[in-house]
């Protein structure tokens, strides 16, 4: 697939009012360790963890609360039109409310699958369809922490298996609180670590059937 944006971004788009709003809702919840494909609904052992923190560490909640997706989803909307994917989808997934402390991060990884939800998920809304479009909602500004960059690498590949430097992207522009950056479920990314602070974001993956 060519694609002329690899993402799309609002700056400062959500009032810092309802930023600071979902961040002591989501700090009023009990969080889970994040983990990575392949490891939900289980029991994990010691060695499974360990493996899973050399991806990924990060503290997170699950929301699911309308006034959310209100606030967001026309943003949604507006980037899939004027970035020029004009991908189709229906629903989302619960938000992902994301805690990095000092030293949490998250490896390249990119959002979506080869193959779609089937009906034994959670949701049997979900089945048959893939991950589309994701978007990271800025709810601290980049002036509260250190570290914590968003990067994309637009190859499509795997980026660790390249030399990666002058491949690189980083999301400057939404280091301001409340701004959204959208992109396609399949493009490559990083949360690189926090030396400084605590970021705090809102992911959110919105689904639809799969590429014709």
């Amino acid at each position: 697939m060519n694609i002329s944006n690899y993402y799309w971004y609002f700056k400062s788009a959500v009032p810092p009012r309802i930023c600071d709003d979902i961040i002591k809702y989501g700090l009023s919840k009990a969080e889970t360790m994040a983990i990575t494909g392949g490891y939900e609904d289980k029991k994990l052992t010691k060695d499974q963890v360990r493996d899973i923190k050399k991806k990924r560490n990060s503290d997170l909640v699950w929301l699911n609360d309308t006034w959310i997706y209100k606030e967001l989803h026309p943003y949604i909307h507006q980037a899939n039109k004027a970035a020029g994917w004009n991908f189709e989808w229906d629903r989302s997934e619960s938000c992902q409310f994301t805690k990095y402390k000092l030293n949490q991060y998250y490896d390249w990884h990119c959002d979506s699958w080869d193959k779609p939800y089937k009906r034994d998920n959670k949701n049997a809304l979900d089945h048959g369809k893939i991950r589309k479009l994701s978007m990271t909602c800025q709810l601290t500004d980049g002036s509260e922490y250190e570290g914590g960059e968003l990067e994309f690498d637009f190859r499509n590949y795997e980026p660790h298996m390249r030399e990666e430097a002058k491949h690189l992207k980083q999301a400057k522009e939404i280091l301001p609180k409340g701004s959204i950056i959208v992109f396609p479920s399949f493009v490559w990314h990083r949360v690189k670590p926090v030396t400084k602070g605590t970021r705090y974001s809102l992911v959110m993956w919105n689904l639809g059937y799969p590429f014709k």
